[in-house]
């Protein structure tokens, strides 16, 4: 076994008072608990998801990486383990290309893909709140009809407004929904 005091542990050097070491520190953890080795690409490809505050593609988080930290078969390899354990969340552009953002709470975020510019903007905190308690009443319905491992995926797409003025428009709109 590997302590984190060896000089070869991939955690080593890692400061344990910054909020990315303490969200890697997490995410080893489940890693830990599900089996899975702490791998230097592993850790590499975290430490891209923890920084990045939106969903990313596999090519994007390759691109971040190190030209040594890994080749991009094992950037699909780790996404697809980190999904399966609940560590990544799917979600896609309106043209089917899969995006992974870091989940290390059970707190689900929600997005808006710009299908003009390919960009994503995380819903605000009042909708997404909203939005959460309609979703987790729904699969609390779902499991009283018998329904088990229920889970959801929710993603919004549209065109963001062009000029600035629509966007001040679009901003008042959406104070008036709320």
């Amino acid at each position: 076994m590997i302590s984190a005091a060896q000089t070869n542990h991939p955690l080593n050097g890692q400061s344990e008072s910054s909020p990315t070491a303490a969200a890697l520190q997490i995410a080893c953890n489940r890693l830990k608990s599900a089996g899975l080795r702490i791998t230097q690409p592993r850790i590499a490809i975290l430490e891209a998801l923890i920084k990045r505050s939106l969903p990313a593609s596999i090519e994007q988080l390759h691109a971040e990486l190190s030209n040594s930290a890994c080749d991009l078969v094992t950037v699909y390899r780790c996404l697809a383990a980190f999904e399966e354990l609940n560590l990544v969340r799917r979600c896609y552009f309106h043209n089917g290309t899969s995006l992974y953002q870091i989940t290390l709470d059970d707190t689900p975020s929600y997005h808006v893909i710009d299908k003009t510019a390919n960009s994503v903007a995380e819903l605000d905190a009042d909708l997404a709140m909203e939005l959460r308690e309609d979703m987790q009443e729904i699969e609390r319905k779902l499991i009283a009809r018998g329904f088990t491992d229920v889970s959801h995926m929710v993603e919004f797409f549209g065109r963001a407004p062009k000029h600035p003025v629509d966007r001040m428009q679009n901003n008042a709109l959406m104070a008036e929904i709320r």
